[in-house]
């Protein structure tokens, strides 16, 4: 049997290989190593490999941690499954369902045809509007769906301005090329059926080939010359569309999976960090988004030709024509769709609420509504379920009091603003299952101590500066998710670089934000997301050109986060100063504080009087100073990081546990 078709045989069942020979291949791991951090990597190994091959779906390995967390003792069912829901999944929920309003009632087109017909139909000025158009959608709804909405409403605009896609590719070639088509049977003419009634658009292309077939008087060469320059900004219409809606869904926590895996463990890891939410991630994020945006257009608008000198005045030629053309197919589209009816309006208004709830909650920067209520009980999780629950009861057709008097009135049945069917088919629950998977991995990173192993090995990387380091892991991210799923690159990174952070104390939101953020930055390679393999699917575009955009797209990007991190961001969060909420909690330590004798506490409780709590303080400092001090890297500052370590709330709560075991120990004594 040949080599070649042993390999096609072995690539029919690599997957199935891969599930087998991946359990075995790091089996090793399990003996190596400490043993509960051994398990956890091996476990995490397993899903990373899974998830990256895709060997299985990415929901099933997902739930992994489920079957093997406490099969291999590593963290109980009572712990692991809790985490397959948690508030932030009730946030992405809500985004969710939101979304699938929208899309319901045709908001998200009325937006987008708005948008473009504000911009005008210059080449340059329509990629610009597509990608305004794009990353704003993509703020609320799914990059996917925004990209799948926005792709037929490019091409209808380009074939009004360069005609059918396949006699563009035509006119491309050479005129040798094209003869031996015609010898080889390939013409270029097509038969048609009868004729039927042509709709708008077929119209106004027919009449723009008919007067270039009246008026063309150019050469051949001049022809196709004028071909590539239409074709080359057909790719650039179809390029920027899913580019912008992964820059765009970057703005909002409920934009893209991976924002949400960074407030599910930093919760996990730091419960008292309180920094991040809808609001302040939205006024950090959005700068970023602006900006990339701009870059971004600015170098597809240069590659694909739509930067020149048409874009400062008029001309009138054949391009002005196609662009009159294109201009009247948009302002027709949104006159077809009618003026605004009463349950879009609702949409919008609900959808306005949605966002300025959210964002005002406690945005940070001023104070937020939620200082109405008890603190630490309204999150945004709780604001999103609020406003989307009441679409399913809001009316979707005006109230009427007539209608209660008229007996001839049609007793139409009530129709909310989106039903359960709807909204259950449009939410991707397996997204929600791998933030579950991603959410349970971290926690069992946590509570195994493989977290703490990891970063243990990672301490050369202290030597390198900050800043290069922000660069260096946005950089990483946004290579490594051209390979794999933004959403498992992060849940598998994410926890290794908040140890990193720890461990050479650096505040950990500098490292994990940069991170998220590069994880959607995926631009060079079809397969790389979802958007980018729906354009690619139109047929137009190569690999070469992917890749020839999207590495230049990398590079602005990891500029423009690093430009983030260091300006506003830096500010923001208070990034130059490593938190009191960072500080690692010492599981041996408060073990120790827990299995104190008791005969210290009745010692100390005899003491009694207002000396109790000094004495307390100094048994305090001599048992678990030493112990917490290696973690606080003060360099030999030892009053200084005794002071530190009091003002701390783990200090305070190991006090108050000693002062409630002494009461207890003096009614004991008594």
């Amino acid at each position: 049997m040949e080599l070649s078709v042993v390999f096609k045989k072995l690539w029919c069942v690599h997957k199935q290989l891969i599930l087998l020979l991946t359990p075995l291949v790091f089996l090793p791991l399990l003996f190596t190593l400490p043993e509960k951090e051994g398990k956890c990597l091996y476990v995490v190994v397993l899903m990373a490999t899974f998830w990256c091959t895709e060997a299985l779906p990415l929901a099933i390995t997902a739930m992994i941690p489920v079957c093997l967390f406490p099969t291999l003792g590593i963290l109980p069912s009572i712990k692991v499954c809790p985490q397959y829901f948690l508030e932030t999944n009730f946030l992405f929920l809500s985004g969710l369902v939101m979304a699938s309003s929208i899309e319901e009632w045709g908001l998200h087109r009325r937006i987008a045809l708005k948008v473009l017909s504000i911009v005008g139909v210059k080449p340059a000025w329509l990629i610009l509007g597509m990608m305004l158009t794009s990353s704003f959608l993509s703020m609320w709804l799914s990059n996917t769906a925004t990209t799948a909405m926005m792709l037929p409403i490019a091409n209808a605009i380009l074939e009004s301005l360069f005609g059918d896609l396949e006699t563009l590719k035509q006119k491309c070639k050479s005129p040798k090329e094209h003869e031996t088509a015609v010898i080889n049977g390939h013409s270029s003419v097509k038969l048609h059926s009868l004729p039927s009634v042509p709709s708008e658009k077929q119209i106004l292309a027919m009449e723009g080939m008919e007067e270039e077939e009246e008026m063309d008087l150019r050469t051949a060469e001049e022809i196709q010359s004028e071909a590539q320059y239409q074709q080359k900004v057909w790719k650039g219409f179809l390029i920027c569309i899913p580019y912008a809606a992964s820059i765009g869904g970057t703005a909002t926590l409920t934009g893209t999976a991976p924002n949400l895996i960074l407030i599910g463990q930093l919760k996990s890891y730091f419960p008292d960090c309180d920094l991040i939410n809808f609001g302040s991630w939205f006024a950090f994020a959005f700068p970023l988004m602006v900006l990339f945006l701009f870059l971004g257009w600015v170098w597809i608008a240069f590659l694909y030709g739509g930067l020149n000198s048409r874009l400062c005045y008029s001309k009138q030629d054949q391009r002005a024509k196609a662009e009159a053309r294109a201009k009247a197919l948009i302002i027709e589209d949104y006159r077809k769709l009618g003026p605004l009816n009463f349950a879009e309006g609702a949409i919008a208004f609900f959808f306005v609420l949605f966002a300025v709830l959210l964002f005002t909650r406690d945005p940070k920067f001023v104070t937020g509504w939620s200082v109405l209520f008890k603190k630490g009980y309204v999150s945004d999780a709780v604001t999103g379920v609020i406003i989307v629950s009441i679409l399913f009861f809001f009316p979707s057709q005006k109230p009427s009091l007539k209608w209660w008097f008229d007996p001839e009135a049609p007793n139409a049945p009530y129709v909310p603003l989106l039903s359960w069917k709807k909204a259950q088919e449009s939410v991707p629950w397996n997204i929600i299952l791998l933030l579950g998977g991603g959410f349970a991995m971290a926690k069992a990173c946590e509570e195994s101590g493989l977290a703490a192993w990891i970063g243990g090995h990672l301490q050369p990387l202290a030597e390198v500066p900050p800043a290069a380091a922000v660069m260096l892991i946005t950089a990483f991210l946004a290579c490594f998710t051209e390979f794999a799923s933004n959403t498992a690159t992060i849940i598998i990174f994410l926890p290794v670089i908040a140890e990193l952070a720890i461990r050479i104390s650096v505040n950990p939101l500098y490292f994990m934000i940069p991170a998220t953020v590069g994880c959607s930055y995926a631009f060079m390679l079809p397969v790389s997301t979802p958007p980018n393999s729906i354009a690619f699917a139109s047929g137009l575009l190569m690999v070469k050109d992917m890749v020839k955009t999207g590495i230049i797209m990398n590079i602005l990007g990891v500029l423009s986060v690093s430009l983030a991190m260091n300006t506003w961001g830096l500010a923001m969060f208070n990034l130059s100063t490593y938190p009191e909420w960072a500080h690692p909690i010492n599981k041996t330590t408060l073990a120790l504080a827990t299995s104190v004798p008791l005969s210290s506490m009745q010692h100390l409780a005899r003491i009694g009087g207002k000396d109790l709590k000094d004495r307390v303080h100094k048994v305090l400092d001599q048992l678990f100073s030493n112990a917490l001090m290696s973690h606080f890297s003060m360099k030999g500052k030892r009053k200084k990081a005794k002071m530190s370590l009091q003002n701390t709330k783990i200090y305070q709560a190991i006090q108050d546990a000693v002062l409630k075991l002494c009461k207890e120990a003096t009614e004991d004594a008594v």
